[in-house]
C-alpha cells in the first residue's frame, strides 16, 4: 500500500507548518510507502488505467517533532495507482472551477482503480463546508445564505429585533478568513449586501456576530469518527477573526462536553456517508464550519498537544 498525497506546489505552501507535508513527512518516517502528486502531473484518461508522474521526498521535523525544518521533493517515480493504494486529496481551498474539475476526475480515478480517496471526491462536492454546519438549527448559529435582497431584510430585522447590533457578512467558499467583514446594523448594511453579493458574484452568508469570539474559536479534529485533538483559537487583541494566519494564538483544550457530542454525532453521520477526515470551527455553542475539502491545523494541534498526531490519523487508515 502506497500513500499518494495530491498536493499544491511546494513553493505555495507555508513548509513549516503545512499539514499535508507533515503527514507525508509522518507516514514516510512510520515506515510507508508515500509520493507527492502535483497538480502539472495530474491527469486521466479512458484508455489505461490512472498512471502517474510522482515524487519521492525527503525532509526533517524540528526539535518539536512538529513543526517542518525542511522538506523536498526527489526523484520522479512512473507509477500505477493499485486498489489497495490511499489518494490523499490535499489540494488547498477555495472551492471553485479548477477545484471542481480535480474532483470530477478524481471519482473517474477512484472508479478505475478502486482505491481509497481521502476524502471521497463525490463527498466534498456534496457537504459544502458551511453549509453542513448551518443545517441543523439546534448546534448552529442563525445563517442566511442568498442573494435575496428581501430575504436579506427580513434575517436582518429578525436579529435586530433579538437584540443583535452587528453582522458577520462572509463568501459562501472561500477560506482563511478570507472576505470576513464584521458590519453594523445600519442605513449603509443594504448597500454592503449589495457589494458583497456582486463580489462573490451570488450567494453570501450573513449572520450575527458572536461576541464569544473575543474568547476563542475552537478547531477540533476528527478522523475516522475518531477525536484526534482540540485546540483554542484566539485572536489578537483589537481583531475578530481567530485564524492563526492572521495572528491568533492557540493552545490545548477540551470542548464542552455538549458540543463534543454535537461535533461526535456530526463525524459519526458523516462517516456513514464516507468523509473521513473532518475539523471543526466551533465558536460559543454553534459549529461555525466543518472543514471537508482539505482539514488543516494538524501541526498546531499536534505542537499544542505535544504528540505527532499524523501517527494517530494513520494507524486508524490501517484499522
Amino acid at each position: 500500500m502506497a500513500h499518494i498525497f495530491f498536493i499544491d506546489p511546494l513553493e505555495k505552501l507555508n513548509i513549516k507548518k503545512d499539514s499535508t507535508l507533515m503527514m507525508a513527512l509522518s507516514f514516510q518516517d512510520a515506515g510507508e510507502e508515500c509520493y507527492l502528486l502535483f497538480e502539472e502531473d495530474f491527469y486521466m484518461t479512458n484508455r489505461a488505467k490512472p498512471h502517474f508522474d510522482l515524487y519521492s521526498f525527503s525532509g526533517e521535523f524540528k526539535d518539536d517533532g512538529c513543526y517542518l525544518e525542511s522538506f523536498q521533493k526527489t526523484e520522479k517515480v512512473d507509477y500505477q495507482i493499485k486498489q489497495e493504494d490511499v489518494l490523499h486529496m490535499r489540494i488547498d481551498p477555495p472551492y471553485d472551477t479548477r477545484y471542481q474539475r480535480y474532483l470530477w476526475m478524481l471519482e473517474i480515478i477512484k472508479e478505475q482503480s478502486n482505491c481509497l480517496i481521502i476524502n471521497d471526491p463525490l463527498k466534498i462536492m456534496k457537504h459544502n463546508e458551511k453549509l453542513v454546519a448551518y443545517k441543523n438549527e439546534a448546534y448552529s448559529h442563525p445563517s442566511y445564505v442568498g442573494s435575496s435582497k428581501r430575504a436579506f431584510e427580513n434575517f436582518v430585522k429578525e436579529m435586530s429585533d433579538l437584540g443583535h447590533e452587528e453582522l458577520i457578512l462572509k463568501p459562501l467558499d472561500l477560506y482563511s478568513g478570507i472576505g470576513v467583514e464584521k458590519v453594523k446594523i445600519d442605513s449603509q448594511l443594504n448597500a454592503l449586501f449589495d457589494k458583497k453579493v456582486s463580489e462573490y458574484h451570488g450567494a453570501i452568508v450573513a449572520q450575527p456576530f458572536i461576541k464569544q469570539i473575543y474568547e476563542g474559536e475552537y478547531r477540533s479534529v476528527f478522523f475516522k469518527g475518531e477525536h484526534i485533538g482540540t485546540i483554542i483559537k484566539r485572536p489578537q487583541e483589537g481583531e475578530y477573526l481567530a485564524n492563526i494566519a492572521q495572528g491568533a494564538k492557540f493552545e490545548k483544550t477540551d470542548l464542552p462536553k455538549q458540543m463534543f457530542n454535537i461535533c461526535q454525532q456530526m463525524a459519526d453521520e458523516l462517516l456513514k456517508d464516507g468523509v473521513y477526515f473532518l475539523a471543526f470551527d466551533i465558536l460559543g455553542e454553534g459549529v461555525n464550519e466543518a472543514n471537508i475539502t482539505c482539514p488543516g491545523l494538524l501541526v498546531e494541534v499536534s505542537y499544542a498537544h505535544q504528540k505527532n498526531l499524523c501517527l494517530d490519523i494513520l494507524k486508524l487508515i490501517k484499522s
